[in-house]
């Protein structure tokens, strides 16, 4: 198995592992600050076909806009099961897959947005996972982002940084990604960056562009 399989393989068991408790670990957190996140982040998909990324236990679920059709993956089987349950006690009509955003089985230019929370904290490589991201979205397609980020404050930066380690082996979560700067790489125009909390929670809003790279 290659360095890339490992790394993918070692971050789904970890979310293999905290699925059942996953909820529990950020109820507090999630009624305090991260559900009206999540509301404006839905509040700035466009059109009626969109990709979640990194669905989880489905916490987005009661912010998902009326009339639209999603298509929502994760590559932790056991978060799918939680959201599978989630969405039958709702009865919520969304298609959930078993994917990984490092190589998305969905053919090009098919979404018109691409949505994410919380999730590029977590890709084994960030860069790839946003380049199959631009791949799927439609020319001038949306691509909206609530994420936690690398803070620019030295020492707050430099003590995430030492902590990092420790974060990754304890949620499989990486404090200290650049995702504003890999979201560039990738290709995609980043149009807005609002800032929600303390320089390191983000609205991140991109577009891919009309014309072929």
């Amino acid at each position: 198995m290659s360095t890339e399989n490992k790394a993918t393989e070692t971050a789904r068991r970890r979310y293999n592992r905290i699925a059942p408790l996953y909820d529990l670990m950020e109820g507090v957190i999630e009624s305090r600050s991260y559900s009206k996140w999540r509301q404006l982040l839905w509040s700035r998909v466009e059109g009626t076909s969109i990709l979640e990324v990194g669905v989880g236990t489905g916490k987005n679920f009661p912010y998902y806009p009326a009339d639209v059709e999603v298509a929502a993956i994760d590559f932790s089987g056991r978060m799918l099961e939680r959201a599978r349950d989630k969405a039958g006690r709702q009865n919520l009509n969304v298609r959930l897959l078993q994917m990984d955003v490092q190589n998305l089985e969905f053919k090009d230019n098919t979404f018109d947005s691409v949505v994410t929370s919380f999730v590029f904290c977590s890709v084994p490589d960030p860069v790839r996972g946003l380049l199959e991201i631009e791949r799927v979205c439609k020319p001038g397609g949306k691509v909206v982002m609530l994420e936690h980020v690398l803070s620019a404050n030295r020492v707050l930066g430099w003590l995430m940084n030492m902590l990092n380690p420790l974060v990754v082996r304890m949620m499989g979560a990486n404090i200290n990604r650049r995702t504003v700067e890999n979201v560039g790489k990738s290709g995609l125009v980043v149009e807005q960056v609002t800032d929600l909390a303390a320089g390191i929670f983000k609205l991140i809003e991109a577009r891919k562009g009309t014309q072929p790279q």
